[in-house]
């Protein structure tokens, strides 16, 4: 199963898409064209780009649905200019701070007060975006694949994921490293929690209490993704097409989104957005630990295959691709700010 292949998962899965990535650029005559898949996007969301100016570009439906959000620079007035943001929004304790320029939930933190909040914003470095978000508070979290052809009328959910946060519960004299490992389940990832928890490893959960081992959301993190695909619906998948239909040619990618209940999800109902993902977004179901790493190669190559075919037909558009040159440099800084950036929650 993917997620138990172990340290060298990255290398076994990712270099035949390079390969890939590689025989459809030459196939297209650009190794860039894809990134013309969403062109109001930096390198059509591959890397490097602002989370917040993807949300900018959405309409007034496609706002509403979107969690409130605002940026300000990190350094000596971070706090001052969260606050005033918090504020602004409207917003009470907790929120979630991020990088703008980030993935795999590097750097995400949730901030629970006034304090910690303080206590957080140095931990990231000087003169880099921050965003401060609502913290949603709906159970279910979900990663949501669409991919619309320019000019299709409506588009398709190829992906729907469940996210959901392992948790412990303290039996009144174990330590958490202790319920760790007694984890079968979670056996294969403690190491990726204990490095976080670091000296709280060593600490004893009371009798029933609930401990979360993690906070964002991603499988690099130890988030645990299922499949949802059995419930994409035609109600979902307008609801989709309406909401994405308002962020201006975009084409390709996915949304993580919280929702009350899976019935709500299934009728399209009360989506809250919390990000909008675009070229280097994967259709993440393939982190589900059922799936086979022939389903992930083919699911992979299914929806890189759709992206450089939609960014052919934008550049008959007009539109242009991003160069090798420039989609290298996005990359290389976002490497930077990745290394620079505190352990998530």
């Amino acid at each position: 199963m993917l997620s138990r292949i172990g340290l060298s998962t990255n290398v076994v899965l990712y270099t035949p898409i390079v390969f890939y990535w590689i025989l459809m650029g030459l196939r297209y005559r650009h190794l860039g064209i894809a990134t013309a898949a969403n062109p109001r996007i930096e390198t059509g969301g591959l890397c490097g780009e602002s989370k917040s100016a993807i949300l900018n570009m959405a309409g007034p439906h496609a706002s509403r649905a979107i969690a409130p959000y605002a940026v300000f620079p990190s350094g000596p007035h971070a706090y001052r200019h969260a606050t005033q943001l918090i504020a602004k929004l409207g917003l009470s304790f907790p929120v979630v701070i991020k990088p703008d320029i980030g993935c795999n939930g590097t750097g995400v933190k949730c901030a629970s007060s006034a304090d910690e909040l303080r206590t957080i914003l140095p931990l990231y470095p000087d003169h880099i975006d921050l965003m401060v978000q609502e913290l949603i508070a709906d159970p279910i979290e979900v990663g949501v694949f669409y991919i619309r052809p320019p000019d299709a009328p409506k588009g398709h959910i190829s992906s729907l994921t469940y996210k959901t946060s392992p948790a412990l519960t303290g039996d009144g004299h174990s330590s958490i490293a202790e319920l760790l490992h007694k984890n079968t389940a979670l056996n294969d990832t403690a190491h990726i929690y204990l490095k976080r928890l670091g000296k709280n490893a060593n600490r004893i959960l009371e009798k029933d209490e609930h401990f979360t081992l993690v906070f964002a959301g991603n499988h690099c993190k130890g988030s645990v993704f299922h499949n949802g695909h059995k419930d994409i619906t035609p109600e979902l998948t307008n609801a989709l097409d309406t909401l994405l239909q308002d962020v201006p040619d975009f084409h390709f990618g996915r949304i993580d989104a919280k929702v009350p209940s899976i019935e709500a999800l299934k009728r399209g109902e009360n989506l809250r957005i919390i990000e909008i993902n675009g070229l280097g977004a994967e259709a993440i179901h393939i982190w589900d630990p059922t799936t086979s790493l022939r389903e992930a190669y083919a699911a992979q190559i299914a929806h890189y295959g759709a992206a450089f075919r939609i960014g052919a037909h934008n550049r008959k558009r007009g539109w242009k691709p991003s160069s090798p040159f420039a989609m290298l440099r996005a990359w290389l800084r976002q490497r930077r700010l990745l290394a620079s950036y505190p352990i998530n929650d």
